[in-house]
């Protein structure tokens, strides 16, 4: 088949394309203004319920208007309040037993008892929270039990379906598939020690045959059912988790009233479950051929195939010419074949309109969500018609990859010569026993030492001071002087409190990415580039273009002043290689090794020059070491090897009694121990309140022996956790860690948390630790 042949029947069920997804906090980020106005109380619930339709409306318009048909079911209806797992259990009725008076008669939650669920109140601790797979999005961890009682509990995935067809449009629904959330959840409470969530899987499809009847009644032709956990590999036996989703996928195709099932497999590739989707009786399937590969020996006839050729995770323009080419590939293999993208559009902002000051070069470079939906539609267009149907595109498309490919920026000698002369020895430390000497003798900290990660609240204003600067209003001497103000109040708090470490709160950072993106060369950032990373809260990612040096020193001057006004160690504060590209938009063009190392060389520098000014404590945070690891586990002692070593390349240059720092957040810890340990940071924080110190086992087992803070305030509910409920927790954690490793500390930094709640949460923080000292 040449590349300019029309693809021949049988015709797709999306013939002019579809996308996985599309992104749903709103392009002003109106979801999440509506939400925090809401449960500031400064709103009703039907002002949320307005603007969360206007949002949906809008978002229909716009891939209308893109090109997705408003007929066949090629627009995905994946709205979420907050966050699409919580969705799946309050849909199911999947509520912990200490929220159930939260539910209605009829089982029902409404929008604040699902609020409260994720974000918990008073003595109830809300969901906990983990990645979503290899992304930067959390997700709400469901609780399952023998006494979890499944019913279909709210109409809202429905009601949302209906609202659409009447105003015009078939939509598809997008829910989350029964395999994916149970393997994810974690036994509730009332539990028994054995008891597996996935045990529960034949009540649980019982209502999703109920839920796709709903569907179908009310007049739905497809719906999507998304199954990542398909893509990667999970503690069950893979033979195990094959079996279970052909028992499931054979029940529901054999349902005789329901809507055609689309099952995706976003994050990665089907392999061997592939054969086992297609047999099932599923009339559709979507493919992420951007990180999975082709299928080659499986017969997909009578199958409709979602070939995902365009990137949903990162922000590249797709290389049109090789999308193509996988596409008609995927057609040889027997199904009716149309393209798509890889995931959903959520993990990338909403559109490029308005980041005119990137330049029209990098522009071209790029495609955020709108643009994917326009690249997916040239590209069905090209599979229907042929490739001079869309000639000027994919021309276009040509120029801007040559354009990056020739760009300076994108291979500097400098940066590379450097690199080049890296060797062994640049990654490696004195033993911890030497250095912890050397640090003991130069600190003398207490046991039980407490600390905060770095960043302390962002004031309105801290935020308005910063607007204030970039529009000019302020001088920067003002700027200067009214960060200063901050971090000296942040200093005189710590002080006042009694924390034994202290940080300077990080006023001038806009984040904490970002913040180094803009005095990093190879970045850009954008202005209105938002993406969701857990219910109201959103990111900016920046935009690793190119190859990565630091043109001067860029944190000194605020860890200086701060450690000028306490005669306590003040942490040096950086962001770690690893984070950096795991929070950013990175370049596609060469492997993540060589930009982290690139990144790692940068960060070397500035540790040198923190010493160089006396700071005697430096924490290089890498919070998203476990994000990027590799769902495949053939895949992960590579990028373990390279993200430790480039971590290790950022610090191994520090002296013996410079004692390092590093953060890690939401992570299945006891999976990445060993990385953990290859760090060989002098002190590591953990996130472990919200999941009551599950990491506890992994330590002991381990046999950790360097300096560790696993956290007893989960900052990211805004519940103040009492003095005895943090006294538990470190008790919980000196049983299994001797109190000389042992350090005391929040779950994560204060950023967006208020004065109010961080006061008289780390009064009892220090409360706690002086109980338990």
């Amino acid at each position: 088949m040449s590349d300019n042949t029309p693809v021949a029947a049988p015709a797709p069920a999306f013939a002019g394309g579809t996308i996985l997804g599309y992104p749903r906090i709103g392009r002003n980020r109106e979801l999440k203004k509506a939400l925090e106005s809401f449960w500031k109380g400064t709103t009703t619930e039907a002002d949320l319920e307005a603007t969360a339709k206007e949002l949906r409306a809008f978002t229909r318009g716009q891939m209308a208007g893109l090109g997705l048909a408003k007929d066949d079911s090629s627009i995905p209806s994946n709205f979420s309040f907050y966050d699409h797992v919580l969705d799946a259990s309050v849909t199911f009725g999947a509520i912990p037993t200490r929220f159930k008076g939260l539910r209605a008669a009829d089982g029902s939650v409404d929008l604040a008892g699902y609020s409260t669920i994720a974000r918990g109140e008073g003595a109830h601790a809300p969901l906990e929270m983990t990645k979503w797979f290899d992304s930067n999005y959390h997700y709400l961890v469901p609780e399952i039990g023998p006494e979890t009682v499944f019913a279909l509990s709210s109409t809202r995935w429905v009601d949302e379906f209906v609202e659409a067809k009447d105003a015009g449009y078939l939509t598809r629904p997008v829910i989350t598939g029964p395999l994916t959330y149970l393997h994810l959840a974690k036994p509730s409470d009332d539990a028994p020690h054995d008891f597996a969530p996935i045990e529960r899987l034949d009540d649980l499809v019982a209502v999703y045959v109920e839920l796709l009847g709903a569907f179908k009644a009310a007049g739905a032709e497809w719906v999507q059912i998304d199954e990542p956990v398909l893509v990667a590999d999970i503690d069950a036996p893979h033979a195990d988790l094959l079996s279970q989703a052909e028992h499931v996928y054979a029940a529901l195709a054999a349902v005789e009233a329901r809507p055609q099932i689309l099952l995706a497999a976003p994050m990665g590739g089907l392999e061997d479950a592939l054969p086992v989707i297609a047999a099932s009786g599923v009339e559709g399937v979507a493919l992420d051929l951007v990180r999975g590969t082709l299928p080659t020996d499986v017969d997909l006839a009578g199958l409709t195939v979602v070939a995902g050729v365009v990137d949903g995770h990162n922000i590249w323009r797709t290389d049109l010419d090789k999308a193509l080419v996988k596409a008609r590939a995927v057609a040889e293999l027997g199904g009716a074949v149309t393209v798509g993208t890889s995931t959903s559009l959520f993990h990338v902002p909403h559109t490029l309109k308005g980041e005119e000051h990137l330049g029209a070069e990098l522009l071209s470079w790029l495609a955020f969500a709108d643009e994917k939906v326009a690249e997916v539609v040239t590209l069905a267009t090209a599979l229907r018609e042929g490739d001079d149907a869309v000639a000027d595109s994919l021309a276009e498309a040509r120029a801007a990859l040559a354009d990056r490919a020739a760009h300076p920026g994108t291979n500097r000698a400098d940066v590379r010569d450097r690199l080049a002369a890296v060797t062994p020895e640049d990654r490696d430390r004195t033993s911890y026993a030497v250095r912890a000497a050397a640090q003991e003798e130069r600190f003398h900290l207490p046991e039980l030492a407490t600390t905060t990660i770095g960043s302390f609240p962002q004031t309105p204003e801290i935020r308005k001071a910063r607007a204030a600067w970039a529009k000019g209003d302020l001088t920067d001497a003002d700027y200067e002087q009214a960060m200063k103000d901050e971090i000296a109040s942040v200093v005189e708090l710590q002080e006042d409190l009694g924390l034994d470490v202290l940080v300077h709160g990080e006023a001038e950072r806009n984040d904490m990415v970002q913040y180094f993106a803009e005095l990093l060369d190879g970045f850009s950032v954008t202005k209105n580039g938002w993406v969701q990373s857990y219910g109201s809260r959103c990111t900016r990612p920046s935009i690793l273009w190119g190859d990565v040096a630091r043109p001067q020193p860029m944190t000194v001057r605020w860890a200086t002043y701060a450690q000028s006004l306490s005669t306590k160690p003040v942490k040096g504060m950086l962001t770690g290689p690893v984070t950096i590209l795991a929070w950013s938009f990175v370049r596609d063009d060469q492997p993540l090794a060589v930009t982290a190392d690139q990144v790692g060389l940068a960060l070397r520098d500035e540790v040198t020059d923190l010493e160089a000014a006396g700071i005697g404590i430096i924490q290089v945070d890498e919070p998203a070491l476990r994000e990027l690891l590799p769902l495949r586990r053939r895949d992960q002692a590579a990028y373990l090897e390279w993200s430790v070593g480039s971590f290790r390349l950022s610090t191994a240059g520090a002296k013996d009694d410079t004692q390092v720092h590093t953060h890690l957040c939401y992570s299945e810890f006891g999976e990445i121990i060993d990385a953990i340990d290859g760090l060989d940071a002098d002190v590591t924080s953990i996130e472990a309140a919200r999941s009551r110190m599950e990491v506890l086992p992994a330590i002991r087992s381990h046999g950790y022996e360097r300096q560790i803070g696993p956290g007893v305030w989960d900052i990211h509910s805004p519940r103040i956790p009492s003095t005895q409920e943090m006294t538990e927790l470190l008790t919980l954690a000196k049983e299994s860690i001797s109190g000389r490793q042992l350090w005391v500390n929040p779950d994560c930094g204060l950023k967006t948390r208020g004065y109010r709640e961080t006061v008289a949460s780390l009064e009892n923080l220090v409360a706690a630790t002086k109980a338990v000292r």
